[in-house]
């Protein structure tokens, strides 16, 4: 078996904790790149997305916090339009820092419990 990057163990053990304690609950899953940052909520017994938004839209744009923040608002709209109100937050394997921090507070500011 190869050895996994750090990135790839710390993805592991964050996703194999939420199917854990989950209960059924969809997920708000992170993803950041150095340009972009991204939010989905999946519904994980459907294998549906059920939201997401990120900065490739007109709202936000660029890689910093302010633009996380603004993904955060905008997961947490669309998550009230989809009927859901509380998520399990996956990270991946970013740590909770920075822009994953914003868009996560931002996310609750907006009205999603997790």
């Amino acid at each position: 078996m190869a050895k996994l990057s750090l990135f790839e163990r710390r993805r592991r053990r964050v996703r194999t904790a939420l199917r854990a304690r989950g209960n059924g609950r969809p997920r708000l899953s992170v993803h950041r790149t150095g340009k972009h940052i991204y939010a989905q909520i999946i519904d994980d017994s459907e294998g549906r997305t059920v939201a997401a938004a990120s900065t490739l839209g007109a709202k936000a744009s660029g890689a910093n916090v302010d633009a996380a923040s603004q993904v955060g608002k905008d997961i947490a709209a669309a998550a009230k339009k989809a009927g859901v109100t509380t998520v399990v937050f996956d990270r991946g394997g970013f740590l909770f820092h920075g822009r994953v921090k914003a868009l996560a507070d931002a996310a609750r500011e907006g009205g999603l419990e997790f």
